[in-house]
């Protein structure tokens, strides 16, 4: 029972999480109810407005409030328009509720100076005003009164706003951190498709070449000068290929070491399934015709998901199918989705897909990942190209 409710616990959290950074990807339908909130708020001293003697009756104390607050609607844009327009009210109405949206704002967009320089202007002008005749006695009859309503407000707004700010640094951070993993796990993939490119590749040419020279040796021990100097110049060729394949592509540090191909994926299964990891293998046999290149991709996409299904779903049974059909080689990968979310976030970078998905990419292939009625499935398709 505790675990279900934990279970259901986190599900609403984590829809709430998502009802937050969806309004937060909304900003004018924020900036609209900001406004409106201030309004509904300085509404509150329409009574009052009219009946003091500022000129104002009800219909004009509203219009002047309501195009007051409108200025938060350009509050990220231009938060010193909000911030000039509290002052004149507050001088004029002595309204204090658009100048504690205006300190926040200001602290919010602007920074820690903007909005440290806005609540030293704002206190200056409202002491000014307390000394004048007229100043309400609700908004402080005594100095210490003063002190202890005007001035708080605004520091705290400003205060608030600046942390907010700092927030919205920490996440834009975050975000960039992220987007830079991301694009370095990209990198890091394509580098390793051109050392597996390489030592393919290279071992290729390199036994054409000893082919080649066998090949012309006998055609010269059988006084055939005209085979054997074009199986010469067929060596020549795959010399410079080869040559050239080295200048053009980096090798990685580890060069020496390619990615295993399908004949490793048992012992990856087993690795797997010494960690708690059951995993059911299916590979169609002619599978094993796939280039050692395309392979490679195919073993990179199992070993990845494998590694994440241990991380975010451990326990639960995962299926490996490698099906060759049609010019297609398919690779899917599914596991069930846990009942409960594992207690610790697992240790991780979050860069494993879009290395998985650069490495099919880079062989011609589709790739896609997501949840699917309670399972997890990751699906790469690459052209099969069998014989070559």
């Amino acid at each position: 029972m505790h675990d279900r409710s934990a279970h259901a616990y986190r599900r609403v959290a984590a829809a709430g999480r998502r009802r937050a950074e969806s309004w937060a990807a909304r900003p004018q339908i924020l900036d609209a109810l900001t406004a409106l909130g201030c309004f509904a708020l300085m509404s509150l001293d329409i009574p009052g407005l009219a009946a003091a003697d500022n000129s104002l009756n009800g219909w004009a104390a509203t219009a002047v409030l309501a195009a007051g607050s409108a200025t938060l609607l350009v509050r990220r844009a231009a938060p010193w328009v909000a911030y000039v327009v509290a002052l004149v009210l507050l001088a004029w109405l002595h309204e204090l509720t658009l100048a504690q949206f205006a300190l926040y704002s200001l602290g919010r967009y602007r920074g820690r100076g903007a909005g440290v320089a806005g609540v030293a202007v704002y206190v200056v002008v409202a002491f000014m005003l307390f000394q004048l005749p007229g100043w309400p006695a609700h908004r402080g009859d005594t100095l210490g009164d003063f002190l202890s309503l005007v001035v708080p407000i605004g520091v705290l707004a400003a205060g608030v706003g600046i942390a907010a700010n700092r927030q919205d640094l920490v996440r834009a951070l975050q975000s960039q951190r992220a987007e830079t993993a991301v694009l370095q796990a990209v990198h890091t993939e394509r580098s390793e498709v051109a050392g597996d490119v390489h030592d393919f590749v290279g071992r290729e040419l390199t036994l054409l070449c000893v082919r080649s020279d066998v090949l012309a040796g006998r055609a010269r021990s059988a006084a055939d000068e005209v085979y054997a100097a074009q199986f010469e110049d067929l060596g020549d060729t795959a010399r410079r290929a080869h040559t050239l394949l080295n200048e053009i592509i980096v090798r990685r540090a580890n060069a020496g070491t390619p990615t295993p191909g399908l004949d490793a994926l048992p012992g990856l299964v087993e690795q797997s399934e010494r960690a708690g990891t059951p995993v059911l293998l299916e590979v169609d046999e002619v599978a094993g015709r796939l280039s050692p290149l395309r392979q490679a991709a195919v073993y990179r996409v199992a070993q990845e998901c494998l590694t994440n299904a241990a991380k975010h779903a451990p326990g639960e049974k995962v299926r490996v199918r490698i099906a060759v059909g049609e010019g297609v080689a398919r690779v899917s990968v599914s596991n069930a989705l846990p009942a409960v979310v594992p207690a610790r976030a697992p240790v991780g970078t979050g860069t494993g897909t879009a290395g998985m998905a650069e490495r099919v990419r880079s062989v011609g292939g589709s790739f896609r990942a997501g949840r699917r009625d309670g399972v997890y499935e990751v699906v790469a398709e690459l052209p099969a190209g069998l014989g070559l």
